[in-house]
Formats: structure tokens, sequence, C-alpha cells
């Protein structure tokens, strides 16, 4: 059975793939597919509630919710994407150097590993943003390094079981320089875990970059992104519920949806869990 087949073989995967495909279609085609101006106010009454003109309602300003949600995918997603992608390249070339090195080098590199994982990364990202400053970029990029130390303990761990191998020894042997072999040998070989930590950990990047939007911290008004959409939305949930719902459901949904698939493609990609389905 191929990987693709496997990966498709069970419920929640193919629920997962739907969900999040359609989510990505949304942010691709937000400017056709929305019905209004995500920024336009006065499109109907503050806090309309849900009608046949707007499927989600309004907000204080009048702006319809539903087209602020399907731009608000455009964000939510890249901002995941962007953590995600500073956590991997940073954290795995740190991992896989210091395990290459060895000796003191990786001792050391342990230890400064162990000492930023004793940090909550919810507490790090908030003194990354304070360095750096309220905003959306400044946020995705406190997010990603708080998850440098996550990805590069993997790394490191996997990367100690593969230097002691025969073929990496092969090629010191034939006066492979460190480098070299980080790229040509141990990177390859961490390929398929490295890819199953990115999509594990997209889940809760996105659900980080938002819960910083939400503090106030990240995306700032009028930006469409869902936390701030939260956030806008918070002292009105009693009398306009809807404010809260849907961008809180359409952050839910997209959450679920790469949690199902990471947990399902680290069963396609992991070679202990091939009898399974």
């Amino acid at each position: 059975m191929t990987r693709i087949a496997r990966l498709l073989g069970a419920p929640g995967a193919v629920a997962g793939s739907f969900v999040l495909a359609a989510v990505l279609a949304l942010a691709v085609l937000a400017p056709l597919l929305a019905p209004y101006d995500w920024n336009a106010t006065s499109q109907c009454r503050r806090l309309a509630p849900i009608s046949a003109e707007h499927w989600f309602g309004c907000d204080l300003f009048g702006r319809d919710i539903l087209s602020r949600v399907m731009y608000g995918a455009r964000f939510s997603l890249a901002m995941g994407i962007s953590t995600v992608a500073i956590s991997l390249v940073f954290g795995s070339l740190l991992g896989v150097s210091i395990a290459n090195c060895g000796g003191r080098i990786d001792a050391i590199g342990a230890r400064f590993i162990d000492a930023m994982l004793g940090f909550p990364p919810i507490i790090l990202a908030i003194l990354i943003v304070a360095v750096l400053g309220v905003g959306l970029w400044n946020a995705a990029l406190a997010v990603g390094i708080s998850g440098v130390p996550r990805f590069a303990r993997i790394t490191r761990a996997a990367t100690l079981a593969l230097v002691a191998r025969d073929f990496v020894e092969a090629a010191r042997s034939v006066g492979a320089g460190r480098m070299r072999i980080v790229l040509r040998h141990l990177l390859p070989n961490l390929a398929p875990i490295l890819i199953v930590i990115t999509t594990l950990d997209l889940g809760s990047a996105v659900l980080f970059t938002a819960t910083l939007s939400f503090l106030g911290l990240g995306a700032q008004p009028p930006t469409p992104e869902w936390g701030a959409m939260l956030n806008a939305g918070r002292e009105y949930v009693r009398y306009a519920p809807w404010t809260m719902i849907f961008p809180g459901l359409a952050l839910f949904l997209t959450v679920m949806a790469v949690n199902l698939l990471g947990d399902r493609l680290s069963l396609v990609l992991d070679p202990r869990q091939r009898g399974r389905r």
C-alpha cells in the first residue's frame, strides 16, 4: 500500500485533509469568494445577527464577519507556517550540528537547549515580543524562536542515533567534512522525523500565534486574524456571540485538521508502525 493510501486510510485523516484543503482554498480564493470587503464598515448595523445577507453576522463596526474569517485564514495560516519554518530551520540545524560535533560542544549545546526548555513557551514568546515590539510578524518570530529548543532537542536525539551508524563512519573515513555529512547523510535520514514534528507542530503554532493576538501582542486591528477577532469580540460575547463563535470555530477546525493529519502521518512515516492502519 502506498504512503498516500495509508495516509488517507483513516476516517480522521480524510476529514482532516478535507477541512485543511477547504481552509487553504478559502485563504487563496478569499478575494474571489468573500462577499464583502473585509475592512469595509457600515455593511450592516453594528453587531447585526446572522441573516441571509450576512451569514456570520456583523461586528461592532458593521463589518461582515464571514468575509473577515475568510481573509483571516490567510493571516493565521501564514503566521503558523512562518513560525514552524523558523523553528524547523534553526532548531534542526542546531540539534544536528551539536550532535555531529559531539564531545564538549554537544554537552554545552544540550545544556543550553535544556535551559531554553526551562522557560514556558508562552512566557518566552511574550518576552521576545516585549523586546521586538507588538506586531503580527514580530509575534510570528517570537513563537518561532520559542519553538527552536523543542525542534533542537528532538533532532539532536535522532542525530545521536545516526552518527554511530556505519554509513556515517564510512563518510568520515573517506574524508567527508562535518558539513557534508550533515547535508548529505544526516538531514536526508532525518527528513521523516522532521516532517512529522513539523506537521504536529503546525497546529500548535497556529493556536499559539492566535493566543498572542488574543492577548493584544500579535495582529493589531483592523487585521482580520482569528485571534485578534476573538479579542475584539470578547466584550460582546453575551450580546453578539457570533463575533467569537465563527473565528473560534475556524481556529478549532484548522488546528484539529492539522493534528489529525499529523497523527496519521506519524504512523505512516514511522517504520515501527508499518503494520498498523
